[in-house]
């Protein structure tokens, strides 16, 4: 299974919420730091709620 390295790029800092949730649940809150996941559908619909704020790559 194809995994992502996902990176906080920009902050969370006044953004709605849900956005701030969905950075937590991801494994993010700082800047800078990279989480890596498994490319799930799941996963995949997080990173597109936050999208403005990461920086996401495959990792092999």
């Amino acid at each position: 299974m194809a995994k992502l390295a996902i990176t906080q790029v920009r902050s969370g800092i006044g953004s709605v919420e849900k956005h701030k949730v969905t950075l937590k649940t991801l494994g993010l809150g700082k800047l800078n730091r990279t989480v890596i996941h498994n490319d799930t559908p799941q996963i995949r619909g997080m990173i597109f709620s936050v999208k403005h704020l990461l920086t996401v790559e495959e990792v092999k």
